[in-house]
């Protein structure tokens, strides 16, 4: 069985509860390399970190869980975060920083860099990641790309992404039927060998070589808290494919 091998290059943030006074580290691409640790890969992270106390905290929780994040950029200024609260057991996102120094300074990809990314079986990042201008050269290094759009794209994100991508994820949970096939449809147009629609506690939908199916949902009895649902489907999925698969 193969090891896994996914690095998340992208978003680090921490979710702020107002509703429980306490923060928890977070972003989609933190978020991946746990979910994978958990079901048995190895991932990496590779992101951007500010070096306020947040990003301390974050970089602490990265080395206990033995998630390598040193080819990542650390800069002056305030690491992502977000305000959270709970209602009826689902997150509500009340504002952030918009990721903080994330936002505010490019990759700039070294060779080195590149090289290291090369050792890996999937590179995964989203829509909260500031990675559209570095999709064109992280493909030429040959590592499948996954990426999750979350609810937030249309036809000339789908234009500017999608040709470099291997997976994508879509979350469809608010569109109709019709509309997620649609749009599914759409971004497997542009050459995306696997394409998977959620729809949350109804389930999943994949396209895959002409043929979309269908999967349920494995309702749990007891639901305290939403947030990262859809990191660790899709990180579970990927993680999945590449064991069972390889690259």
């Amino acid at each position: 069985m193969s090891e896994a091998r996914i690095i998340a290059i992208g978003d680090n943030v921490v979710d702020k509860y107002l509703s429980r006074g306490k923060m928890y580290p977070g972003g989609q691409c933190v978020n991946t390399c746990v979910y994978s640790i958990m079901n048995g890969g190895k991932p990496a992270y590779l992101g951007k970190f500010g070096d306020d106390g947040v990003a301390e905290y974050n970089c602490k929780i990265l080395t206990q869980l033995g998630i390598d994040f040193s080819h990542s950029r650390h800069f002056h200024g305030e690491n992502g975060a977000a305000r959270v609260t709970l209602k009826d057991g689902d997150r509500v996102f009340l504002g952030s920083n918009r990721g903080g120094v994330a936002k505010e300074h490019p990759f700039d990809f070294t060779k080195e860099d590149l090289d290291y990314i090369k050792s890996f079986q999937v590179i995964y990042s989203n829509t909260n990641s500031y990675i559209y201008d570095d999709l064109s050269l992280l493909e030429e290094t040959g590592v499948p790309i996954a990426f999750d759009f979350s609810t937030v794209w249309d036809d000339s994100l789908f234009e500017q992404v999608c040709p470099h991508l291997k997976v994508a994820l879509l979350s469809c949970a608010h569109l109709t039927p019709e509309e997620r096939e649609r749009e599914m449809k759409k971004a497997a147009s542009y050459g995306v060998t696997l394409v998977v629609g959620t729809v949350g506690e109804d389930g999943s939908y994949a396209l895959y070589d002409g043929e979309i199916v269908y999967a349920p949902a494995y309702k749990a009895e007891n639901v305290l808290d939403t947030m990262g649902a859809g990191d660790s489907y899709f990180s579970t999925l990927l993680t999945t494919l590449l064991q069972e698969n390889g690259a």
